[in-house]
C-alpha cells in the first residue's frame, strides 16, 4: 500500500508507580480501566495531526513506548531506548524522589549508544540535562492529591530538569478523563511536543541526535492515506520476564 503514514516514537519513563500506563492511555485515549505494573514495555498508538490548520498539516502515528521503572529490569529496558525520537519523563507529584530520579531516567536513556547502556563508571547524569537535542516533555501526575500550597508552589518553580531542557511541564490528574480535552492548556502543550519530534525527526537537516536514524533522512512524509485500522503496532508491544 502506498502512503503508508510515518512514526515517531517517544519514550514514557519514570520511577514505578508515578503513572506511566495511566498517562499513555489517557494520552490515547483509552477508556478507564485497572492498571497494574508494567513488566519491560507496553506500546500505546496515537494518530496525531501534525501542523493542524496549516498547509504543512499531515497526519502521523505517536508511538508511546511506556518503560517499566524497575529497578530489576535496569540492564534489559535498554534495548527499548534505541531509536528514541522524544521523551516523556513522568514523576509523581507527592512523591519528590520521583522528581529528583528523572535526572537519572534521562541519563540512562541517553547512554544508550545503540549497543546497550554505556558503562556506569563513564556516566555523569548531569552532563546530560541542558545538552540534548531530543525534544523532552515533563509531566507531574496526582495533581489532585496535592495542597494549595504545594500547588502555588509548583506554578511559581517549574521542574528544573524541564527547565534546563528547554521543554514544557504540565501537571495532570490522570483520573480526570477531560485531562487532555481538546483547546485546553494540557491538550495545547502536548500537540506542540509532538509537532517538535516530528519536526525534528521527518523535516530537520539537522539530525545529531544520539537516536537518529542513520540509515535514511525523511524530510518529508506522504500524504495520509493509511486508515488508523490498518495501524501495525511492534511485534514486542509487551515484554514479560520474571524476577
Amino acid at each position: 500500500m502506498s502512503g503508508a503514514v510515518s512514526r515517531v516514537k517517544i519514550l514514557v519513563a519514570g520511577d514505578s508507580g508515578v503513572g506511566k500506563t495511566a498517562l499513555a492511555d489517557r494520552i490515547s485515549s483509552i477508556g478507564m480501566k485497572f492498571f497494574t505494573w508494567t513488566i519491560g514495555c507496553s506500546v500505546s498508538v496515537k494518530l496525531h495531526t501534525y501542523k493542524q490548520g496549516t498547509p504543512e498539516q499531515n497526519t502521523y502515528f505517536i508511538e508511546l513506548y511506556d518503560i517499566g521503572g524497575s529497578n530489576h529490569h535496569k540492564e534489559s529496558r535498554s534495548v527499548f531506548y534505541q531509536s528514541t525520537h522524544g521523551i516523556i519523563l513522568v514523576h509523581d507529584l507527592t512523591n519528590r524522589k520521583s522528581q529528583l530520579n528523572l535526572q537519572r531516567w534521562l541519563a540512562e536513556i541517553l547512554s544508550t549508544d545503540g549497543d546497550g547502556l554505556l558503562p556506569s563508571s563513564s556516566l555523569d547524569s548531569e552532563q546530560f540535562v541542558g545538552t540534548t537535542q531530543i525534544p523532552i516533555f515533563v509531566v507531574g501526575t496526582k495533581w489532585d492529591l496535592i495542597d494549595d500550597n504545594l500547588r502555588k508552589r509548583l506554578k511559581r518553580t517549574p521542574c528544573s530538569i524541564a527547565e534546563q531542557c528547554g521543554g514544557d511541564e504540565i501537571y495532570v490528574s490522570l483520573n480526570n478523563m477531560s485531562a487532555f480535552a481538546p483547546g485546553s492548556t494540557n491538550a495545547v502543550k502536548l500537540s506542540r511536543f509532538f509537532d517538535k519530534v516530528i519536526e525534528r525527526h521527518h523535516y530537520s537537516r539537522d539530525i545529531s541526535s544520539p537516536f537518529s536514524d542513520k540509515k535514511k533522512t525523511i524530510l518529508y512524509s506522504p500524504p495520509f492515506t493509511t486508515p488508523p485500522s490498518a495501524y501495525s503496532p511492534p511485534s514486542y508491544t509487551k515484554f514479560y520476564h520474571k524476577d
